[in-house]
């Protein structure tokens, strides 16, 4: 497995992925181009002898100088519990260190997402009933300080 950082040539390859990577669910509106043109110091490509593996797509906070955001991360469902997952969060945090606040956003009903984060030292700070809009509920995660998962 070859983690390295995003490139604007990999938007096609992951936008072709990330709705069946979520079993169908319409995803791909969610990660505009931009992290990989303007956030490749921070956002990752993972790729095997097959192609791509997975990806994460995150940024250093402009208003708080303290804090890093994790906007978008997909790993292949072949392979998910291979460490993947936890290797490209492992390569965000040293991107963005010294930073001492990672904050993540997932939807209350992926409870497999919100077990992934807490395993990985990330603890529930709230959930937003109207976070994304009205009845668009998020749970609010956040991991500090920046340390070994």
């Amino acid at each position: 497995m070859f983690v390295r950082h995003a490139e604007p040539a990999d938007y096609a390859r992951v936008i072709d992925v990330v709705d069946q990577w979520w079993g169908g669910r319409p995803m791909a509106a969610m990660l505009p181009k931009l992290f990989f043109i303007h956030f490749r110091d921070t956002s990752f490509v993972a790729e095997d002898d097959e192609g791509l593996a997975g990806f994460l797509c995150g940024f250093r906070s402009q208003t708080y100088t303290e804090e890093a955001y994790i906007h978008f991360v997909g790993v292949d469902p072949e392979h998910r519990g291979s460490g993947l997952g936890r290797a490209l969060y492992e390569r965000f945090f040293a991107a963005v260190a010294p930073r001492t606040v990672v904050r993540a956003v997932t939807s209350p009903v992926n409870e497999r997402s919100i077990a992934f984060h807490q395993a990985l030292g990330f603890e529930i700070d709230r959930v937003d009933e109207d976070y994304d809009g009205r009845g668009e509920a998020r749970v609010l995660l956040v991991k500090t300080p920046i340390s070994e998962p």
